[in-house]
């Protein structure tokens, strides 16, 4: 990850002990900031929250961007990390059920992965987007063992998964105030919907990743 490789400061010298600890400070701190007020919260922001000053920042990460991008690339490998377990679940459709309650269960608590999601600029980092590309292999992967299982419809694709994934979070996010759990509703609605059981053809191609 990008907060391993600044760890020397771009040489071959291991960090001092206050070094490491501001850059400890500043990482929780991003982590918890992104995580309220998504990728255009500012360094300033993020400085404030750490107790450091701006300088600071720009000492271990050279640009807001390669900050931002040490947060999501954190978030995306956990949740590669546990999509690609799923790949060897026992149940192809509880392992689809999983991925989606686990995606969804981020956006509604942290609005930096929202904003990846949705397609924020941080995607087109070098390091976030080879991220992306690995996630959406390994969704694809889940998808087509689905398939070939029978658990859903045969023309479903993994960038179809990832869409809706975000649909269902969208959907329910304007009422999650008073209804912390409505998004549940519309993820067995969808679901339910990627069945084969009566399909229909489908209008249109799915998107390209």
């Amino acid at each position: 990850m990008l907060a391993a490789v600044n760890a020397t400061e771009g040489t071959d010298r291991p960090l001092r002990a206050d070094a490491v600890r501001s850059r400890a400070l500043l990482l929780s701190a991003a982590r918890a900031v992104f995580a309220e007020r998504g990728t255009e919260a500012s360094v300033a922001d993020v400085a404030q929250a750490a107790g450091l000053g701006k300088g600071t920042v720009f000492r271990h990460f050279a640009s807001k961007d390669d900050l931002v991008a040490a947060i999501v690339d954190e978030m995306l490998d956990d949740l590669i990390v546990t999509t690609e377990k799923l790949l060897t679940a026992n149940d192809p459709a509880a392992a689809l059920r999983e991925f989606m309650t686990a995606g969804i269960d981020l956006q509604v608590h942290n609005q930096a992965f929202c904003d990846v999601a949705a397609g924020a600029s941080v995607r087109r980092h070098p390091l976030v987007r080879g991220k992306i590309e690995r996630l959406e292999s390994a969704v694809e992967a889940l998808v087509d063992r689905a398939r070939r299982a029978g658990v859903v419809r045969d023309d479903v694709t993994g960038q179809d998964l990832m869409l809706l994934m975000t649909g269902v979070y969208q959907t329910a996010a304007p009422m999650l105030p008073e209804s912390p759990d409505l998004w549940r509703r519309y993820l067995a609605l969808t679901l339910d919907g990627l069945q084969p059981q009566a399909a229909r053809p489908l209008p249109t191609p799915a998107p390209r990743p």
